[in-house]
């Protein structure tokens, strides 16, 4: 809680990137969008013990980021907000599921470890993709796509005001911050006996300051109608873009790429 202006920076700078003029930018937004869906889907797919069948699904991050022009330490920022989560629904793996799937110099290796592993991978290759869909459409577009596949409005009016109120939780939050440690000039960090009561605070200061946007937004004609962005419309590229993404992701997902590599590396195949 140190230096939550930065941190409220650094959580939207991907939106930002939204606005940079290249080849992944250019594609229409509903293309990136099913292609993201399309990606979640498979990487979730797979089993629990799986971790081979998911090394050839890092290329789809790494191309979009590459061509993207899509700097590492955002996403790997934004990774790590997630990242706690996965820790915690798995750490318990390797201690409950015990039983021994292999050795490796010495070392047993479990069940439990290899699902513990492989929530770790789908973790980093979901976020990775969500992230990147962020950087290079942003949220505005997003919702247009959203709209483009008639999603309903309250869906798509309650994700772009969810995304917005972080903002304001977060410049309240540096707000409340900056009284606390003007009345605690000599004091490091936020005290445990306040936790409760400065969380309270935080909460009643966003719902009033949320309240007063809103009847800001109401007073300017704000009828609960989403009238997003113009898109431009869909092109050849486009749909390639779609089809060669959606093939990539079948093909990898019902051909072990590493396992086939490394039986014909082996000789066992020729």
């Amino acid at each position: 809680m140190a230096n939550i202006t930065q941190a409220a920076y650094k959580m939207f700078i991907l939106d930002e990137l939204a606005d940079n003029e290249t080849t992944i930018h250019r594609i229409h937004p509903v293309m990136k969008l099913i292609v993201t869906l399309v990606y979640l889907i498979i990487v979730v797919s797979y089993d629990k013990y799986e971790l081979s069948g998911l090394i050839p699904l890092f290329f789809y991050p790494v191309i979009i980021m590459s061509v993207g022009d899509i700097p590492l330490k955002p996403v790997l920022a934004g990774l790590a907000v997630a990242a706690p989560l996965a820790i915690g629904v798995g750490i318990f793996n390797p201690f409950l599921d015990r039983a021994v799937l292999s050795t490796l110099g010495g070392i047993d290796i479990t069940a439990g470890m290899v699902s513990f592993a492989s929530l770790l991978i789908k973790c980093c290759l979901t976020v990775f993709a969500a992230l990147l869909l962020l950087s290079t459409t942003g949220m505005n577009k997003i919702a247009a796509a959203l709209h483009k596949l008639h999603i309903p409005q309250i869906f798509i009016i309650q994700l772009l005001l969810t995304y917005r109120y972080i903002a304001v939780l977060m410049g309240e939050a540096s707000r409340v911050y900056t009284a606390y440690t003007l009345r605690a000039p000599n004091q490091k960090g936020v005290s445990s006996k306040v936790w409760g009561s400065l969380l309270g605070l935080l909460l009643l200061r966003t719902y009033d300051r949320a309240n007063r946007l809103y009847q800001a937004m109401k007073l300017r004609g704000f009828e609960n109608q989403y009238y997003g962005v113009n898109l431009h419309s869909i092109c050849r590229k486009d749909i390639l873009y779609l089809i060669g993404w959606i093939v990539f992701f079948i093909i990898v997902r019902f051909i072990n790429i590493p396992i086939l590599l490394g039986l014909l590396v082996t000789g066992v195949i020729k």
